[in-house]
Order: structure tokens, then sequence, then C-alpha cells
């Protein structure tokens, strides 16, 4: 729960509400001593963390993570879920080829004076896959066009595919766009000619 300024926190089994700093997973910290090697211990990740700005907290998955060579990860809220109207999920891109450990994500409290609750069986983050060409060099080959002048034959075909053509079609069915991209990508799988 978030006052504006303070976070305050608790867990099923108790009944205080502690103030947010920095927290472990409850039982977790001689957890991981046990098993950790002896220049290790003291170093489990902490479950809670608060930033000096107001209203944002660090969460650990309970995960640690590793990619194969040239892969990252990309941290996010769950795609395709409704919001929860207590918080907002930062997102973000992790080298995880080259980093190994806890899969945090970073989240922005929005209410305040309400309790915020984490359902454990509702996810309340994504990670996908992200191969480095997709953010990386690729990502920084780009040009813009200013103005709609400086549109060519190309921008305008393309435009008339995907915005004209589809509206002035009465008998379209819905999620037409969909079932055409799924088959363009199924017949490219198989070095098929692409039907328009």
């Amino acid at each position: 729960m978030w006052d504006g300024s303070d976070v305050i926190w608790t867990y099923e089994g108790v009944e205080d509400w502690y103030p947010l700093t920095t927290a472990q997973f409850p039982n977790f910290a001689p957890h991981f001593d046990d098993a950790a090697p002896e220049d290790i211990k003291g170093y489990s990740p902490p479950f809670l963390s608060t930033f000096i700005e107001p209203g944002l907290v660090q969460i650990w998955s309970g995960l640690a993570m590793r990619t194969a060579p040239g892969w990252a990860a990309l941290i996010r809220a769950p795609a395709n879920f409704v919001r929860n109207r207590g918080y907002e999920c930062y997102e973000g891109i992790v080298e995880t080829s080259n980093w190994f450990g806890p899969l945090f994500i970073n989240v922005r409290l929005t209410r305040t004076h309400h309790p915020i609750e984490f359902d454990p069986n509702f996810p309340f983050l994504q990670v996908q896959p992200l191969p480095r060409e997709a953010y990386g060099a690729a990502a920084e080959n780009f040009s813009i066009i200013e103005d709609l002048s400086g549109f060519g034959e190309a921008e305008w075909n393309d435009f008339r595919h995907t915005i004209v053509r589809p509206n002035r079609d009465p008998h379209r069915k819905l999620g037409d766009y969909a079932v055409g991209i799924r088959k363009t990508q199924r017949a490219k799988d198989r070095d098929e000619p692409v039907k328009e």
C-alpha cells in the first residue's frame, strides 16, 4: 500500500504491515545461504525494494535468468491481460546472455491509500526472448520521412494495401488481417509463393 510517499507491505499469514525499503521473501535468506558457496552467503536477492522516486517498487520474480549467446530478455507486463489498476509495469531489455542474475521487474504504484494485491495465480510480468539484432545496430538503421510529400510510390501502395483496400470491402470479415498474415508467414516458411 502506498500513501503517496511511503510504501508498506504485508503477506498472507501475518497481520502486520511493514515499511518497505528492502525486504527478503519470507524465510528465503537462510534457504539461500544454505545453498550458496561461502563467499556468496548473505547476498540473497531482495524480494521487494523501493526506489528514491516515490511509488516505484522492484519485484523479484524468484527466478534467475540466462539466455543463449546473442539473445536478451524483454521484461514487460503480460500481453493480452487486463492491467491492474493499482500499478503499471516498466518494460526493459536485459542482456541476459552476458548478465546472469535475478529476474526483476520495476512497477510504478498508481493507487494511493488502498491495498494493491499481487495475486500469485495471476501473472504480473512476461519475459520474451529477444535476438540482439532486433534492438542493436538494426534499430539504429532507419530514416524519417518528415512530411507526406516525402512518401513515394512504395509508401502509397503499402498504405493503399493495408488501409484503403480493406476499408472499401463491405464483405471483409473480422480478423481478416490476422488470417492473411498467418497464411503469408506459413507460405514463406515453406518457401511457397505468397498469394495476394
